[in-house]
């Protein structure tokens, strides 16, 4: 049994896997972000600061989840999150998609592993045979 002490409240509960919060907490946490997320559907043009704001939710939190691709906003303007790899404006996630790409291809090229080796050619038979030698 693995015990452990909620980061949000400090409650004990038994550990099982994931963020170290108790159940409690992570169905508070699942309800405020689906308020979130109405309040995204229903103000498409909203910040960040301002949905903050109105959901009385960290600006951190909100951050979090876009880039846990949770939540996206329709427009740049919405967003503040920026690729990590080359710093280009995102809605949500962590790269760009031509980062993203990128990525997979690398990955892709890297599972391949080397390519075999060409069959070696055949050189034309020049009447080489294997010869015998008699004992006499």
């Amino acid at each position: 049994m693995n015990v452990k002490n909620c980061r949000k409240c400090g409650r004990i509960f038994n550990y099982i896997g994931g963020p170290v919060i108790c159940q409690q907490c992570q169905e508070k946490a699942e309800e405020t972000f689906q308020t979130v997320k109405a309040y995204i559907a229903e103000n498409p043009g909203t910040s960040i600061a301002a949905t903050a704001e109105a959901c009385e939710v960290e600006v951190a939190q909100i951050k979090q989840w876009l880039r846990e691709e949770r939540l996206t906003f329709e427009s740049l303007e919405g967003s503040e999150l920026a690729c990590e790899n080359c710093g280009k404006p995102i809605l949500s996630g962590r790269f760009c998609d031509e980062c993203k790409k990128e990525v997979a291809n690398g990955f892709a090229d890297s599972i391949k592993g080397p390519e075999a080796p060409a069959a070696p050619v055949k050189k034309a038979d020049s009447g080489s045979k294997m010869r015998f030698l008699r004992n006499r």
